[in-house]
């Protein structure tokens, strides 16, 4: 955990968020600035700040990661209309909370490249 990071504080409780998953190693909630009907960020509750931390003794964790999203996705009923994940590393990129995290994306049709 890291003491001034957003995403450790809603996986620690001291700021609420809108659950919509969470087991002993992932936590996955609403976005509040949703750029989509449904608009769900999963994360690790291990604190890594960007994909460049990433090793190979994490690739299980990250991994669940893609499982959530799909189990979510079934849940909001996304698999039909399709949904898009996205993960962004570093500022340039559009991270703005670094702690890594996938966003889950549906409910209207997605454009490429994304703007």
């Amino acid at each position: 955990m890291s003491d001034d990071c957003l995403f450790c504080k809603i996986v620690s409780g001291t700021i609420p968020a809108d659950i919509v998953y969470q087991d002993d190693r992932i936590l996955a909630f609403s976005d509040i600035n949703p750029q989509a009907p449904t608009h769900v960020l999963i994360i690790p509750k291990r604190h890594m700040a960007t994909v460049d931390e990433v090793r190979s003794e994490h690739a299980a964790l990250l991994g669940e990661l893609f499982v959530t999203a799909s189990k979510i996705a079934e849940d909001q009923g996304l698999r039909q209309g399709g949904y898009r994940m996205v993960v962004n590393c570093g500022e340039g990129a559009g991270q703005s909370v670094f702690h890594v995290h996938m966003h889950l994306l549906g409910g209207r049709p997605m454009a490429w490249p994304p703007g």
